[in-house]
């Protein structure tokens, strides 16, 4: 077989001396050296160039290790706008070029979305050198006792609401200076007044403005749909679907930043998301932003996506092909590794046949309602074992979402507080966490993979959601029971005078329980994954212990753990601690109030509970979305 790299004195010569990496068709190949996110490696046949792109779903930090690494190609998409009463929000800011790098740390901060009538935050490196704005927020409808809000400005901006035809939010320029300034695309106009049959515009996509209302007012006219995202080829083949963003007009995928969709109130269609994550309108809560997309969040006050950040660099000049395609692909310890942070098909061509080892997390549930004292989110199940695949053969994966509650809401938690399943195929499933419990009575958590912790109360706390259909952690990394999967149950809630909320369970350990004038109940903590998956180039998964003994499967490095129960919240004490793995913190109530923590990304962690946040229209304690993978000899 001739050699996979044409000319490795060139290589040396252009990027120097760094780490060593196994090809696909087991030679090795000398690269750049650089460190953080989930690693991505593929070949783009036409020029024969091999690729490392490094994604970013959530906060990290990317490291420069060689001297030669001068330079990276970048994509940076902002958390997009909520949605508004009757305007979808807008797509979070996009931005891409290329960015002069030298050794060392760059902070890539990747943006929320933001909660209903918010807009998102931005996404940036090095807090000034890249910057896309979050997008804006969608307009409101007519109220006596309010001024009604337009579409605000944004990355994209956010479509216009009703009454009196509200104007939309414009896209406004990146502060960051590098040219093109231009992050996005304006919402649309809302309809005149008319209190039957009132419609609002969709939110502006990074590829297009979103669509006015049509019809004025008039019986059955829709909302307007989201403006369409833009598409970028830079996290995967070209000639492949990519392993992140969203399917849209073009094929191969990798569409971002799409506008969220604006309400029809008198009969008619409610307005679509558009292509790159927007969310559409429904006649009662929205249709989130997709995670990791930078999507404007539906009309009806739903959330928006949360953005991301890939960058990419040559590593060499070669031939080869990989056995199977889907998800980012990578290689580390003889293993090639397929790792999805969002859906996709994992396709196996008629020359494959391997057993496959995997890791499937579902979704992590939300913390409960902002209503008060609420239970932490519990993480969605954990599930790791080995299946022979062979080809031809095309596998669904699914990569769930994480719960969120987009509205006040009554006193009972609702099922969109739990997450959403991941599998690999239908016959590997990991289902979600539980939404955690609400104030009043009885403010249980709801059962899942791992269950959420129960609500605090004056005399008799929310019981901890059950861990449906698992079994508890045994302490030694292996294969998870054929028929089950790792979780465990939520915290019970406390009483007064500090009402803590319990922990939502984790997939290695119970939610804490809150007890009277303690903290709220801590999250459980999660598993550290196998070690087939602990690339130390690589970012997967998030913090955890360092002090387990390596005998039982886990290691020192304090990385790589998945799936932490949310923290519970708390009226005057500290909220509970996030269970290792990702887990949100749990709010405190008073003196001074916080907000339930977001559960991270591809984690499939719980979310925190929430406690009357300073922000009462905003949700927080969102759960993190799971991830899955697969490997098998190089």
């Amino acid at each position: 077989m001739a050699p996979i790299v044409t000319s490795l004195a060139s290589i040396v010569k252009q990027f120097g001396i760094g780490a060593v990496l196994a090809a696909p068709g087991g030679e090795t190949i000398t690269y750049a050296g650089a460190s953080g996110g989930v690693i991505s490696d593929y070949v783009d046949p036409t020029p024969g160039i091999r690729y490392r792109a490094h994604i970013f779903t959530s906060t990290g930090t990317f490291t420069v290790t060689d001297p030669a690494l001068t330079s990276v190609q970048y994509l940076v998409v902002a958390g997009g706008g909520g949605g508004g009463e009757f305007g979808g929000g807008g797509g979070g800011g996009y931005r891409s070029g290329t960015l002069s790098v030298t050794p060392g740390p760059y902070t890539f901060t990747v943006g929320s979305g933001g909660s209903g009538d918010g807009n998102g935050t931005p996404s940036t490196i090095n807090s000034t050198i890249v910057v896309a704005t979050g997008g804006g927020a969608g307009g409101d409808g007519y109220n006596p006792t309010i001024t009604p809000a337009p579409g605000q400005p944004g990355g994209s901006g956010g479509g216009g609401g009703y009454d009196p035809g509200q104007p939309p939010g414009s896209s406004v320029s990146s502060p960051d200076g590098i040219s093109p300034t231009s992050q996005g695309n304006a919402g649309g106009n809302g309809t005149a007044p008319n209190p039957s049959y009132a419609n609002g515009a969709g939110g502006g996509g990074a590829g297009g403005a979103g669509s006015s209302a049509p019809g004025a007012g008039a019986p059955n006219a829709p909302g307007g749909p989201g403006g369409v995202g833009r598409q970028s080829l830079i996290a995967g083949p070209p000639a492949l679907t990519q392993p992140v963003g969203t399917p849209g007009p073009n094929p191969g995928g990798g569409y971002f930043a799409g506008g969220g969709g604006g309400l029809a109130a008198g009969g008619g269609t409610q307005g679509s998301g558009g292509a790159g994550g927007g969310g559409g309108a429904l006649p009662s809560t929205g249709t989130s932003g997709t995670y990791s997309t930078g999507g404007g969040g539906g009309a009806q006050r739903a959330s928006g996506g949360s953005g991301i950040i890939v960058v990419r660099y040559q590593i060499a000049q070669l031939t080869a092909t990989q056995k199977a395609t889907g998800g980012a692909v990578s290689y580390y310890g003889g293993k090639t590794i397929h790792t999805f942070t969002s859906s996709g098909t994992f396709t196996a061509p008629g020359t494959f046949n391997e057993t496959v080892e995997y890791v499937v997390v579902g979704g992590g549930g939300s913390g409960g309602l902002k209503q008060y004292i609420s239970g932490g989110g519990g993480a969605g199940a954990y599930r790791t074992g080995t299946t022979p695949v062979s080809g031809p053969q095309s596998v669904t994966v699914q990569v769930g979402a994480g719960g969120v509650v987009s509205q006040l809401g009554p006193a009972v938690t609702p099922a969109s507080a739990d997450g959403t399943p991941s599998y690999f195929g239908a016959p590997i499933t990991a289902p979600s966490g539980g939404g955690g419990g609400t104030y009043p009575t009885p403010g249980a958590g709801r059962g899942g993979g791992s269950g959420g912790g129960g609500a605090g109360h004056e005399s008799s706390g929310g019981a901890g959601g059950a861990a449906t259909g698992s079994t508890s952690f045994p302490g030694t990394i292996g294969a998870t029971p054929p028929s089950s999967w790792w979780g465990h149950v939520g915290g019970t809630g406390g009483t007064q005078p500090a009402y803590p909320a319990g922990g939502g369970g984790g997939a290695g350990g119970a939610g804490g329980s809150g007890t009277s004038s303690a903290p709220g109940g801590a999250g459980g903590v999660g598993i550290q994954l196998p070690a087939t998956f602990r690339d130390p180039n690589s970012a997967v998964g998030a913090p955890g212990p360092t002090s387990a003994p390596v005998p039982n499967g886990f290691d020192t490095t304090g990385k790589f753990w998945v799936a932490g129960g949310g923290g519970g919240a708390s009226y005057d004490t500290p909220g509970g601690a996030g269970g290792a793995g990702g887990g949100g913190s749990g709010a405190k109530g008073n003196n001074p109030e916080s907000n339930g923590g977001n559960g991270l990304e591809n984690t499939g962690s719980g979310g925190g509970g929430n406690e009357r946040s300073p922000s009462p229209t905003n949700q927080f304690g969102k759960g993190g979305s799971g991830i899955v993978l697969i490997a098998y000899p190089t």
